[in-house]
């Protein structure tokens, strides 16, 4: 039995999980949803049988589709696991079934949604669809709950993906991103600009607050621009607060990256936040992502940047 690339996609109910694994069976992933962890095992050796081969694919009826035929009767080599909260006590067993998989040859991958609460709700409002664990209609509370149970799963998790501004279309593509490719050795930073004003981001493991910088908001000429811009970036990174912060911030991380990466860490996520998420925290992204960069796997996003002024 050889070992095979397992992605487990999990996280909160309404934070696109189906989604995700048709995107998955997309890509040629042998997926399988509401799985009782326990079962794992036994469904994993079977696909990594000798002579397994995928199923054939239905007549194709979307681009997705489509795509999917042409992995019919291929060797499977791929397989995503759609674990949640409406495996019930079944759930409590996942860490150790995951550990088995993985002292058994696989790749193991967890990958958990996460979503702000207040959209979940709308989500759940507008599908009319009950959640496995509300109460009496207690949609916040079954949130609070499910987070809860899922706790250890997002812990363990290679990657989060937040989906709160996300669309059906925008998560495809992150997922093809992440997913359509090897993953390259070694861990990857994610240095991350976001908006204090829109919250922050979930998936973030170190946020650095850059408020008290001078805010290039309050230049006419500069307010409709972003920290892109280069006339915003060097009116950002020509302070001196700016300079001092950056000789601080980068010796720093170079220090901690390392050591996040013994631990394990496939992915960490620096999070800079200044008021809105479009001038000083784009700014400082960029040229911290730039110098780590130079000999680190750095990966640079602005999740607020297009939003308005």
């Amino acid at each position: 039995m050889t070992g095979l690339q397992v992605v487990v996609v999990t996280g909160l109910s309404g934070a696109g999980r189906s989604t995700a694994l048709r995107v998955l069976e997309d890509m040629g992933f042998f997926c399988v949803d509401n799985l009782p962890p326990a079962l794992a095992p036994a469904l994993v050796e079977l696909v990594a049988s000798p002579g397994a081969s995928r199923p054939p694919a239905p007549p194709p009826a979307d681009e997705g589709a489509s795509a999917a035929r042409e992995h019919e009767g291929a060797t499977i080599d791929r397989v995503g696991l759609g674990i949640d909260v409406r495996t019930g006590s079944f759930l409590d067993g996942a860490g150790d079934v995951l550990d088995a998989l993985e002292r058994s040859g696989h790749d193991v991958e967890v990958l958990f949604l996460d979503c702000a609460d207040e959209v979940l709700v709308r989500r759940f409002s507008e599908t009319r669809r009950p959640h496995a664990l509300s109460v009496a209609g207690d949609l916040t509370g079954a949130i609070a709950r499910e987070r809860e149970r899922l706790g250890f799963l997002r812990a363990r998790a290679r990657h989060v993906i937040d989906t709160t501004t996300l669309s059906v279309h925008d998560l495809r593509r992150a997922l093809v991103d992440h997913l359509g490719r090897q993953r390259p050795p070694g861990m990857v930073t994610r240095v991350v600009s976001f908006g204090f004003k829109y919250g922050l981001p979930v998936d973030a493991d170190l946020v650095f607050d850059v408020r008290y910088l001078p805010n290039p908001h309050f230049v006419p000429e500069l307010r409709p621009k972003t920290g892109l811009d280069p006339a915003v970036a060097r009116y950002v990174l020509g302070a001196d607060d700016t300079q001092d912060l950056l000789a601080r911030l980068e010796p720093m991380l170079r220090d901690l990256l390392p050591r996040y990466e013994r631990e394990g860490k496939a992915y960490l996520t620096v999070a800079i936040g200044c008021t809105g998420g479009r001038h000083r925290s784009v700014a400082i992204a960029e040229e911290l992502g730039r110098r780590l960069g130079a000999d680190r796997l750095v990966a640079v996003a602005h999740r607020d940047a297009q939003r308005g002024p």
